[in-house]
């Protein structure tokens, strides 16, 4: 392990010392790629047998959506969770109070969103220091993070963690990178770009390729992507996810601070020990989540407009629908009655590919 860790600070040291121009493009991306292999190496050996994950981290997936509350020791996620969910989770001054993960649960619109309380992180967490490895697998699990920052410190804080999810391969508030990449058994490397590129040319995919002892690929760029996209393609482990940064205790700072970190972008301003912001937070939370509920209508009854059935905007055919409530129920499906803003007429008569908006009514006829 340790060799690894060294391998890691050497190519890190070198990242640093080269300077970043055309020349060295080609040498940058090929350390770039050494370096995420290293890490990926680093990540393995716990997946392994071994002494498993950690107790207190393997919390069972519930509800409809899972939110982490991630952070620095003491910068009062604990509170967060204990005011938004009534868990109790330990709260205290002093750093490094939660050091397993607390689950709690928050009904919002009618969902049930998870709310992890994952222990402090610390500086290296990435490499395995602390708990850090556990605290960020199951950030990894979770729809959206809460990176819960401290008003005072906020800026340095916000780069480390950043910093250390992206070293887990956890990408915040992005979208996959589009190009594609296609592996092939002769031909060579195939580079096409649609689009003028700065950071990308044939001789850095070409090294980037062989470090991962790939030869024979085709890769198209729709856009002026990067090294660490391509890296990102070529690994496939990574988790792109929803991010919303909490500036807690703004009850110490002055109106004019809090005023310039408002128009930060992801922003939510709030104080867990006062209660203030705490409906403008999870009023966020659900826009970022970007949940769909549909309501159920049993035949010759009125719709239940209290228990919803919560589906993702990726995933919101009628299909999907039937499956969430039970895996048998597709297969009576004769067709669904819909009413609300996805239909053209009240109600319509649907397919299982029929695409679902939010707060519609559903109605499932089954095969006799």
């Amino acid at each position: 392990m340790a060799t690894v860790m060294q391998k890691i600070k050497d190519i890190e040291d070198e990242m640093a010392r080269t300077q970043k121009n055309k020349a060295t493009a080609h040498h940058l991306g090929l350390l770039k790629a050494k370096l995420a292999k290293l890490r990926r190496e680093l990540l393995e050996p716990t997946s392994k047998g071994g002494g498993g994950a950690g107790q207190g981290f393997d919390v069972t997936k519930s509800g409809d959506a899972r939110v982490g509350l991630v952070g620095f020791p003491s910068v009062g996620k604990s509170t967060l969770l204990n005011k938004l969910t009534g868990t109790f989770s330990e709260v205290a001054s002093y750093e490094f109070t939660t050091l397993t993960c607390i689950p709690g649960v928050i009904i919002y619109r009618g969902a049930k969103i998870q709310l992890l309380d994952l222990p402090g992180i610390i500086e290296g967490a990435k490499d395995g220091k602390g708990r850090g490895r556990q605290v960020i697998s199951t950030a990894r699990t979770c729809n959206c993070i809460l990176i819960v920052l401290d008003a005072i410190k906020p800026i340095t804080h916000k780069r480390l963690i950043e910093k250390e999810l992206e070293g887990f391969g956890i990408r915040l508030n992005k979208e996959p990178p589009n190009l594609t990449f296609r592996k092939k058994d002769k031909g060579g490397i195939n580079f096409v770009s649609t689009v003028a590129n700065t950071h990308l040319d044939l001789e850095t995919v070409k090294a980037i390729c062989s470090e991962y002892r790939i030869h024979n690929a085709d890769i198209t760029l729709k856009y002026d992507a990067t090294a660490d996209d391509l890296i990102d393609v070529i690994e496939g482990s990574r988790i792109y996810m929803p991010c919303i940064y909490v500036l807690n205790k703004i009850d110490q700072i002055t109106l004019e601070e809090l005023e310039i970190l408002d128009k930060l972008p992801h922003y939510c301003p709030i104080s867990a020990h006062l209660e203030w912001n705490l409906d403008g937070l999870l009023e966020k939370i659900w826009e970022y989540l970007d949940l769909t509920r549909i309501y159920t209508k049993p035949k010759g009854l009125n719709p239940d407009y209290e228990d919803p059935v919560i589906l993702s905007s990726k995933r919101r055919t009628v299909e999907d629908f039937c499956n969430r409530i039970h895996k048998d129920m597709v297969k009576q499906f004769k067709y669904a009655l819909v009413w609300g803003s996805s239909a053209k007429h009240k109600p319509q008569r649907v397919g299982k590919e029929h695409e679902l908006e939010d707060e519609d009514v559903v109605q499932i006829i089954k095969k006799v």
